[in-house]
């Protein structure tokens, strides 16, 4: 399914039309120093949208009041799911004002996974599922790069996950970045997986001399400002558009390395802007 993504696209893209979000953990450390002044330069950049990974040490309350004073709005939350009570999440994540919650790996042990670990999870995803929807919540699934580590006879556990889990109680936020990074194309799964995805992380990194399947220090690549690394994201984004697609979150992986947080997430939103 590795394949190269096409350069040459008609310039106007549906994005133009729709908010841009930003995923908080992008600015994490600005947030830890200030959070109301932080929220008010997100919102002066452009952003109308943001996504959480925790709440800078505030209750969910506390934070809403920031996000309210900052004219920013939380559609969705990732959430500690894995090893925390789902009922407080839950109502955290109505307080902050999320439609969904999302979440990442699920596994018991570390190191490599098997075909069945990833089975056991998308079990796992199902019942997350079912419990946020009994609380007006939809569950969304967020990968990294290592999901597409090639398994037994090639197999590939994301695919196990899409196939195994219950569309009806999860969806999936898909982080480009990730998977272009793995080798494999955003465009292939939104044609082979229709309405299956709800959202999009929008991320570039600095090319690689290959496929990157591991977050390991050495072998994980480094994050780069849109448009400043190698990934297109024109013909990823009006694909997108028509899968139905229409939440994007800006996330910029850290260390960064020529300028602080705050800069290169204006430099991501202008990026989008101008596409």
């Amino acid at each position: 399914m590795c394949t190269r993504l096409a350069r040459t696209q008609p310039a106007r893209l549906p994005l133009l039309q729709v908010p841009i979000g930003l995923q908080l953990y992008s600015v994490g450390d600005d947030l830890q120093k200030d959070v109301p002044g932080t929220l008010r330069q997100i919102r002066a950049l452009g952003y109308e949208r943001v996504e959480t990974a925790g709440f800078a040490g505030l209750t969910a309350k506390a934070f809403r009041t920031q996000l309210d004073q900052a004219r920013l709005v939380c559609p969705s939350t990732h959430l500690p799911v894995g090893n925390h009570e789902l009922g407080p999440l839950f109502e955290d994540a109505h307080v902050v004002g999320a439609r969904y919650v999302v979440s990442s790996a699920l596994f018991s042990k570390s190191g490599d996974q098997t075909l069945d670990d990833y089975r056991t999870m998308a079990d796992r995803l199902n019942d997350l599922g079912r419990k946020a929807k009994a609380v007006g919540l939809q569950y969304a699934y967020h990968n990294h790069n290592f999901e597409f580590r090639k398994l037994d006879g090639d197999r590939i556990g994301y695919d196990v996950l899409l196939k195994h889990t219950d569309p009806e109680l999860v969806a999936f936020e898909l982080d480009c970045g990730w998977i272009v990074a793995a080798g494999f194309n955003p465009i292939e799964y939104f044609r082979h997986y229709p309405g299956r995805y709800r959202m999009l992380h929008v991320k570039d990194f600095v090319a690689t001399t290959g496929p990157s399947t591991s977050l390991a220090k050495d072998e994980r690549p480094q994050g780069v400002e849109l448009g400043r690394g190698h990934i297109h994201y024109k013909p990823i984004l009006l694909a997108a558009a028509e899968a139905g697609i229409h939440d994007y979150y800006v996330e910029q992986e850290p260390p960064f390395l020529d300028m602080p947080a705050l800069a290169a997430i204006k430099v991501d939103y202008q990026y989008l802007r101008t596409l």
